[in-house]
């Protein structure tokens, strides 16, 4: 698509997320375009329509699949739609921006990896919070050296989301809060690593049966390092949203590093002293559209990619099963 204009985006369905993770940061986007959309619910549809300028509305998904104006899909359906709807793009000749959980499960994520791969098309898992400068400024720190030898990585990501029967909570669509908020614990986590961890235990507290309201892991990575993560939309700690590494010479602390554009601060201590500092960046959305944007021009790669995201929730699932649960996408 090099040089071909503005890569032309429609939406599946006309979920609460778009407006903020899509149609607003389009705008800040010369290279992209919002030009469709498609939900269930046509009445739906075009009422999103309407409201958010949006030139065209599909009476069905494969319609909009099949509109040769439009080049990519940005898929943010619930969990549990996301592998059979992005496939469809996929093969329709569409890249796709599909919301984080990349999939159910890894066993669905690994199918829409390949079939990315067969098509020739990208697809990318939305985790805009690593499209903001602050991700590359904690790599840089761990890797300086300042800390010395890292030994644990911690990540808490807790907010209080109270609504009920809204489908984060929903099994059947592969609801739960390790799906949610612990998609992005475990993503920080695995980044700050920069490698694979071990699941070794994980307790759970439940909304219902088999829906985790809350969860805790400890992970172990190949070289020994330790690691914890901690996710809930329902705790006594009602907001919460930090990372922390700490080496054999120093800790760093991050406050916010899901939403830092909003506000963020990196504290490090050493036997040096004590220093903090503020990332500034773009809102983390718009640099996630832009990097969609080059990487389907074929300009860079994105590293929330489909294998990314394969990894992610295998980490996802093994957290479940040490928890004794199932993972989602498997239930009768």
């Amino acid at each position: 698509m090099a040089g071909s204009g503005p890569v032309r985006i429609g939406i599946l369905g006309a979920a609460r997320i778009a407006p903020m993770a899509l149609i607003r940061p389009a705008r800040s986007v010369p290279d992209v375009s919002v030009v469709a959309v498609a939900a269930r619910d046509p009445e739906r549809a075009r009422k999103f329509a309407a409201k958010h300028a949006i030139p065209r509305v599909h009476e069905s998904y494969a319609a909009l699949f099949a509109d040769p104006e439009v080049d990519a899909i940005y898929n943010p359906l619930p969990n549990g739609l996301h592998c059979e709807w992005t496939i469809r793009a996929l093969e329709a000749g569409k890249h796709v921006l599909c919301e984080k959980p990349l999939a159910a499960n890894a066993e669905e994520a690994q199918r829409m990896a390949e079939a990315a791969a067969a098509s020739g098309r990208l697809l990318a898992e939305a985790f805009h919070w690593r499209y903001h400068p602050l991700a590359e400024r904690m790599r840089q720190i761990i890797t300086s050296g300042e800390l010395g030898t890292v030994r644990h990585v911690e990540v808490k990501f807790c907010i209080p989301f109270l609504l009920p029967g809204d489908i984060r909570y929903n099994l059947a669509l592969a609801g739960g809060a390790t799906m949610d908020v612990g998609s992005y614990t475990v993503s920080v986590a695995r980044f700050l690593a920069a490698a694979e961890p071990e699941v070794v235990r994980a307790e759970a507290r439940l909304s219902s049966p088999g829906v985790d309201r809350w969860m805790t892991a400890e992970l172990r990575f190949p070289d020994g390092r330790t690691g914890r993560v901690t996710h809930a939309l329902l705790s006594s700690t009602l907001l919460a949203a930090r990372a922390e590494v700490r080496g054999d010479r120093g800790t760093m602390r991050v406050l916010n590093p899901i939403a830092p554009h909003f506000l963020n601060r990196v504290t490090v201590r050493t036997e040096s002293g004590r220093r903090s500092e503020s990332v500034k960046g773009e809102p983390t959305y718009v640099g996630q559209l832009r990097a969609f944007a080059r990487a389907v021009r074929g300009e860079v790669s994105m590293p929330t990619d489909g294998q990314n995201g394969v990894a992610n929730m295998r980490v996802i699932d093994s957290i479940y099963e040490k928890a004794g649960l199932r993972p989602r996408g498997y239930q009768a």
